[in-house]
C-alpha cells in the first residue's frame, strides 16, 4: 500500500481532473465515487474498481466488501491531500476510481415480458436534477432510464451524490432521439410525453401495459421531436400561478401514479 503525501501526485491529479472535467471522463471511460455508501453501490451494480483512495483516521473499510476476484490499486493518503480530493463537505474518508460502463442502446436489452415501467429525459441539463430522478427510479424500481441527446454527464459527480449513488444501480442507456425511440419500439413501449400542449391530465391514462415516460429539460420542455412520435400527451394540473414544476419533482409524481394503477386492488 502506498502513502499519498502531496496533492501533486498523479494519481491525486488524474483524480481531480476526473472528478471536475467531464470532457476527461469521456475520454478516459473512467469516473470518481466519494462515501461508503456510493462505493458499495458501484461494487454491488458490477463497476469495476481500479483505484482506492483511504484516509486512514475517517475510515476502517470494514463496511465495504471490496472485490477479491481482481486486483485494483489501494491508496493511503495523508489528511491534507484527502481534503483536496474530497468533494463533499461532509466526507468519510474514501473515494474510488472505477471503469464506466457502456449504455449504448443497440446492445442493452429487457429480456422480461412483465409489462416495463420506463423514463425518458431528454437533454436534462442539470446534474442535480438527474440524480433526483434516478433516487426516484430506484424507489420505483423502474426497468430502465434512458437519456435522449443528454447534455449531463451519468457520471457527474454531483449525479452520484445527489442520486445516493442509484444512478449505478439504475439500468441506463444513453443516445440520440432516434436510438431511444427505435428502443422503446424494440420493446413494445407506449410513450407519453409530458407537456403543456394538446394534453390530458395524467391520471385520465392507463399506464398498466409497458409505459415509458418522456420528460424535457428544465429551460426548454420536450422537443418537438418527442410530442410528435410519443403515443398521448399528458399533463399535471397546475393549481397556482405557476404552469410546471421541476423536473424530479414531474417525473416522481407521474412514475408513482403509474405504480398506484399497477398496484391497485
Amino acid at each position: 500500500m502506498t502513502l499519498l503525501s502531496s496533492t501533486s501526485n498523479k494519481h491525486v491529479k488524474d483524480f481531480k481532473a476526473l472528478q471536475e472535467k467531464s470532457r476527461f471522463r469521456k475520454s478516459e471511460l473512467r469516473f470518481t465515487v466519494e462515501g461508503v455508501r456510493e462505493m458499495s453501490i458501484a461494487l454491488k451494480a458490477g463497476y469495476h474498481l481500479e483505484k482506492l483512495f483511504v484516509q486512514p483516521e475517517l475510515n476502517d473499510l470494514s463496511s465495504i466488501e471490496f472485490p477479491k476476484a481482481y486486483p485494483y490499486e489501494h491508496f493511503e493518503v495523508e489528511p491534507k491531500v484527502y481534503q483536496h480530493m474530497a468533494y463533499r463537505a461532509s466526507t468519510e474518508g474514501i473515494v474510488g476510481v472505477f471503469k464506466q460502463k457502456k449504455h449504448d442502446p443497440q446492445h442493452v436489452a429487457i429480456t422480461s415480458d412483465k409489462n416495463l415501467l420506463v423514463l425518458v429525459l431528454e437533454n436534462i441539463e442539470k446534474p442535480g436534477n438527474l440524480g433526483a430522478i434516478f433516487r426516484t427510479a430506484d424507489a420505483a424500481k423502474v426497468d430502465m432510464v434512458c437519456l435522449a441527446n443528454c447534455s449531463t454527464d451519468l457520471y457527474n459527480p454531483n449525479c452520484i451524490r445527489s442520486s445516493l449513488g442509484c444512478c449505478l444501480s439504475v439500468p441506463s442507456i444513453a443516445g440520440s432521439n432516434e436510438e431511444i425511440r427505435e428502443w422503446l419500439h424494440a420493446h413494445n413501449v407506449r410513450s407519453y410525453a409530458a407537456t403543456l400542449q394538446n394534453s390530458n391530465p395524467y391520471f385520465q391514462e392507463d399506464f398498466k401495459t409497458s409505459t415509458a415516460f418522456v420528460m424535457g429539460s428544465e429551460a426548454n420542455g420536450l422537443s418537438s421531436f418527442w410530442r410528435d412520435e410519443s403515443s398521448a400527451s399528458i399533463v399535471i394540473p397546475m393549481q397556482g400561478l405557476i404552469d410546471s414544476m421541476n423536473v424530479s419533482v414531474a417525473t416522481a409524481i407521474l412514475t408513482f401514479e403509474a405504480l398506484r394503477q399497477r398496484n391497485a386492488r
